[in-house]
């Protein structure tokens, strides 16, 4: 019998970089959770996706997607919400690495962003899992986050799990437990996943999870506090992919 794990946060962002929404349910299959990173920010010229470590302003930012509509809503209050029209346009831009074929859209969103990071960008809609690092769905648990807060002394961290951008946050009574996880399948809510491997973090830890504005030291101590890779980026949180595709809603 596959173990079943509580779910006490969801969320993803709709585009790349921009706030972590928290969300009562996603749905989960094969690719991650619809919605999450359907659209990105692209420097044309460069032929690059825009990364949060590099662009932190970027979680300022809350994006939301209906259909072809994108809202977005800046730190100022200034807004548009309008239809991100595909005009047939696509770049293949390098991500991490690989290439990714990216479809450009006409609309307000454009000005509006390069106004507020002082450089000319565009918004593409991106094909799923096309800008994502590595397995579609990430995974923490919730003594993890004390445990780290405790360490750290930035108790903040229990109530800011939006900071390490996780798919779900699942309830657990042991911290770091989820390192152990690798291999197995387990249910969440009505789909099932397979955790993969731990997740190395970077420098967007260290931003606040609603201003983009650098807060802490975050990153620094978890170097100190969790097992690194041979790039010296810190552990935290599992990977994991969608093998029972389903709802999987947030148990309060």
């Amino acid at each position: 019998m596959l173990a079943e794990l509580v779910v006490r946060q969801a969320g993803f962002a709709p585009v790349k970089g921009m706030r972590h929404l928290a969300l009562d349910a996603v749905e989960l299959d094969a690719q991650g959770a619809r919605g999450d990173r359907s659209h990105c920010l692209v420097d044309v010229d460069a032929a690059r996706v825009l990364r949060t470590v590099q662009h932190p302003a970027l979680v300022g930012v809350v994006a939301r997607v209906d259909g072809d509509v994108v809202s977005l809503t800046l730190p100022t209050g200034e807004a548009v919400s309008a239809p991100a029209v595909r005009n047939g346009r696509t770049i293949t831009c390098d991500y991490w690495g690989r290439p990714v074929a990216l479809e450009l859209t006409d609309g307000p969103h454009a000005a509006l962003l390069s106004d507020w990071l002082g450089r000319p960008v565009r918004l593409a809609a991106a094909p799923r899992g096309g800008v994502v690092f590595a397995d579609p769905v990430t995974v923490v648990g919730t003594a993890s986050l004390r445990e780290l807060a405790r360490r750290t002394g930035h108790e903040a961290l229990t109530r800011q799990a939006a900071r390490l951008r996780s798919t779900l946050v699942v309830e657990t009574d042991m911290p770091f437990v989820e390192d152990t996880w690798a291999g197995r399948d387990v249910v969440v809510g009505e789909a099932t996943v397979r955790i993969g491997g731990p997740i190395p973090r970077c420098a967007v830890v260290d931003h606040h999870p609603e201003t983009g504005t650098k807060d802490v030291r975050l990153l620094k101590a978890l170097v100190r506090e969790r097992p690194t890779n041979r790039a010296g980026e810190p552990m935290l949180g599992v990977y994991a992919t969608c093998t029972r595709p389903g709802r999987v809603a947030v148990s309060r």
